[in-house]
């Protein structure tokens, strides 16, 4: 994959993560409709029981209009930075690498954030650096309705986004659920550690 479009998302999924680093270049929409149940503002975490979602909440229009998603504001009434931070905890503490990124992950949950693109933008710059890729990014001047190259867009749709087959790795709770695939990339990062870089590279997906 040359170059692909994509939307900036809450602590990616694992596909939307493996198609970023095979890319040369990303170009990410911001002129879109923010739409609801989309992982925009949402991503899966393991859990004892199975996913569990963590959801940022927004504010929405109080007329009910669209918003464009690089105007929605978080809705900081509800501390669910600190409901989030303390469901990984909880999800993670006994994996083998939580504690290792720990602390470089800690000021996305303590400190306050208002634009939920500033925060995906935050969050997507420092897993190039706890990853290890540095894959081109750009952002659309308008929105992209037909665009020229490789539209993954749909990836961000929870309800419609293709489903594709990754190989297991180790979970830190696949005894109780077995193994669940296509999480937020940081339950690869918990599990896997300097290893998700070369797990992403591997996984030998057809997004055409």
């Amino acid at each position: 994959m040359t170059k692909i479009l994509l939307y900036p998302t809450y602590f990616p999924s694992i596909v939307q993560m493996i198609a970023v680093v095979k890319a040369e270049e990303v170009v990410f929409e911001i002129n879109d409709n923010y739409q609801k149940q989309t992982y925009r503002n949402r991503t899966y975490i393991a859990h004892n029981n199975g996913k569990l979602l963590l959801n940022i909440p927004i504010k929405h229009t109080k007329d009910g209009e669209r918003q464009k998603t690089a105007d929605v504001v978080i809705e900081n009434d509800f501390p669910w930075q600190l409901h989030h931070w303390k469901s990984l905890q909880t999800a993670y503490r006994t994996s083998p690498f939580f504690e290792f990124y720990e602390d470089d992950l800690m000021p996305i949950f303590k400190t306050p954030a208002s634009s939920l693109l500033k925060l995906n933008f935050q969050i997507f710059e420092m897993l190039q650096e706890l990853i290890g890729f540095s894959t081109d990014y750009s952002n659309t001047e308008t929105y992209q309705k037909t665009p020229d190259f490789l539209d993954l867009r749909l990836l961000c749709d929870v309800r419609k986004a293709k489903k594709f087959v990754m190989e297991p790795y180790t979970q830190v709770l696949e005894a109780n659920h077995g193994f669940l695939p296509n999480l937020s990339v940081l339950d690869l990062l918990f599990n896997e550690g300097p290893n998700t870089l070369n797990y992403l590279e591997s996984q030998s997906f057809k997004f055409e």
